[in-house]
């Protein structure tokens, strides 16, 4: 873990004026999935949405640990003048959230932490030939006509995007055509042996959480079947000054699901925790 490699100059989708928000992306991803967090809070705040190493158009042409994210996102942070910021990270993005509280706890100011845990762990189902052809299909027909109503309850329904979704509704497949398809078919070789890598060795940072002072927010899915509910209950117990919110009919693409309670329930957060996007 101590090899680490170079920086990688990562492509970086910035919008808004205002304090910081890093905003880190799941795996497959990319710093446009997660626009239903950007074009919110942009209006208010300056978001930087990178694609980490190995996704989108942060291209690499060799393996990397998953270390090396933390070095990249430094670079980010100096590249964009970033002293000090709010991280909202979805799934790995939490993950890596954790990890830049722990390394430069003067540089975070607070965290969101959607659909992720410090000690991950998930009970999906074994995959059937069955759920992969009808995934394709319905990933498909849903990128050519987003939201088709016939596709969600033929295909999508009956696909791997159940155990992704509970809210089976046209919004939240327009989502899954505009914004996950594309970050899929761009995320690497690389970056999935670097997560699954990190999750073989066992990936445990619960013991470090006491570690971090700053206001934390984190919001899962009561249905998550890819990083539990329970997991994220786990280290919100570990956490010190933080606010939880489970969401019942929901699973890992929550902010797809529920975007409007969501976004509230951030704001209602920010409302209360204004020193967490304040200038020191």
């Amino acid at each position: 873990m101590d090899q680490r490699s170079p920086a990688v100059k990562l492509n970086v989708l910035a919008e808004g004026n205002g304090f910081p928000i890093l905003c880190l992306h799941g795996h497959p991803g990319a710093g446009r999935s997660l626009s239903v967090f950007t074009r919110h809070l942009s209006k208010r705040f300056h978001t930087i949405a990178p694609d980490l190493r190995g996704y989108g158009d942060s291209r690499t042409q060799q393996d990397f640990l998953m270390i090396d994210h933390l070095t990249d996102l430094e670079a980010v942070l100096d590249r964009y003048d970033v002293y000090r910021c709010l991280v909202l990270g979805w799934s790995l993005g939490g993950i890596l959230a954790v990890e830049l509280a722990l390394k430069f706890p003067e540089r975070v100011s607070g965290l969101i932490l959607v659909a992720t845990s410090a000690r991950p762990w998930g009970d999906h189902p074994p995959i059937s030939l069955q759920d992969n052809i009808y995934t394709g299909v319905a990933a498909i027909l849903n990128r050519l006509q987003p939201g088709w109503q016939w596709n969600i309850d033929t295909f999508g329904k009956r696909s791997l995007f159940r155990h992704l979704v509970q809210t089976h509704t046209p919004a939240t497949y327009e989502y899954l055509a505009n914004e996950a398809m594309i970050a899929y078919l761009k995320t690497s070789g690389f970056a999935t042996r670097s997560l699954n890598v990190a999750l073989q060795q066992g990936y445990n940072r619960l013991s470090a959480l006491d570690r971090i002072q700053c206001p934390s927010l984190v919001l899962a899915g009561e249905k998550d079947r890819h990083i539990t509910a329970a997991s994220s209950r786990e280290m919100v117990r570990s956490l010190q000054n933080c606010e939880f919110h489970c969401y019942p009919d929901t699973a890992h693409l929550l902010p797809w699901e529920i975007p409007d309670q969501i976004l509230g329930d951030i704001d209602r957060w920010l409302v209360n925790h204004p020193e967490v996007v304040q200038t020191l």
